[in-house]
């Protein structure tokens, strides 16, 4: 009987959940052992992978030289909607079906978006340390109201947050490469160039996949460009940041702050300079991880692999639809 492998630690607490789905399908479900980290490094990866033939699949990295030393493996499942930790084109070499979870957490996604600026606006941080060390500083807050939100990426996270902002009251302008005009003209958004964005926005949000033209879009040069006390928000992947060149921006105070979710180097390092300034509001990769789209990711994740082992071919989930004329199972 075939083996999954449920590679996240925190997908594992549930399993019972889902694990029927795996189950119907013929398939044998294993669980990494208990730790205190939640992803696998490179090296556990790839011993963990040893009989493997599919993967519930976090943001560990699938790198050539894991999927070289395990060419039994067949399905990467990824919970959520990113796959930039799968080397793709050595997974369709290798005749790897790589999955998605479309339509899974955009809602979360988009909640943490706001938490990010409301953290901001709010001083929630600041207040809280003050108050837990005794002090009562109420500090001037800002509305949300009335600013004008800007999104880099019109996909379903970005809608997601595109409707949210309008009950905060606040103008909603986009840049997609591919916008769905109907729902902008439904819902009250302007479609901008990219320059445009940069300069109108009072919070600018990154909802961009990352690719090669997108890596470090955001960079010395178009933090230039952002409006002066802007404050960038970050959801999506940290590499659509320089983070070298993010630092001195918040530093001089060109930008009024940053809210961020997503770094370069994940976890990151203990001494990035972002952990300790004062106009950063930061969270560990946690947006698209509450308890409802975790689960559906899961779910969603777990069918893709029985979809594929029974034959069928789940469109809407393979982001590498090339490889199909070469997979087998």
């Amino acid at each position: 009987m075939p083996t999954v492998l449920i590679s996240p630690r925190e997908v594992a607490k549930f399993a019972d959940k889902f694990r029927n789905v795996l189950e119907g399908a013929g398939l044998n479900v294993a669980v990494l052992p208990p730790a205190e980290v939640n992803m696998p490094t490179e090296d556990e990866l790839l011993v963990a992978l040893h009989g493997v033939e599919a993967v519930v699949a976090g943001s560990e990295p699938y790198s050539p030289r894991v999927l070289a030393a395990n060419p039994q493996l067949r399905v990467i499942a990824r919970v959520g909607v990113g796959y930039d930790a799968v080397d793709l084109p050595a997974a369709t070499a290798g005749g790897v079906a790589v999955t998605i979870a479309p339509g899974t957490n955009q809602g979360s996604v988009a909640e943490h978006a706001f938490a990010l600026m409301l953290g901001f606006t709010r001083h929630v941080p600041a207040r809280h340390a003050a108050l837990a060390s005794g002090g009562w500083n109420r500090l001037m807050s800002t509305p949300l109201r009335g600013l004008t939100l800007g999104l880099a990426g019109l996909g379903r996270i970005g809608k997601a947050v595109a409707t949210r902002a309008a009950a905060f009251e606040m103008r909603v302008i986009a840049y997609d490469p591919f916008p769905d005009t109907a729902f902008c003209i439904a819902h009250g958004i302007e479609l901008v160039s990219f320059d445009h964005l940069l300069a109108e926005s009072d919070f600018l949000s990154l909802h961009l996949p990352l690719t090669a033209e997108t890596r470090h879009v955001i960079n010395r040069t178009t933090l230039a460009q952002m409006k002066p006390g802007a404050v960038l928000v970050n959801t999506s992947r940290g590499g659509l940041v320089c983070e070298a060149d993010l630092v001195p921006a918040l530093r001089d105070g060109h930008l009024g702050g940053a809210g961020l979710d997503v770094f370069e180097v994940e976890p990151t390092p203990a001494d990035n300079p972002l952990r300790t300034l004062p106009n950063v509001v930061l969270t560990p990769h946690a947006a698209g991880v509450d308890v409802r789209s975790l689960e559906d990711m899961a779910r969603s994740a777990a069918e893709a692999i029985a979809s594929l082992r029974r034959g069928e071919w789940p469109t809407e989930k393979v982001v590498n639809p090339d490889v199909r004329s070469a997979f087998r199972w």
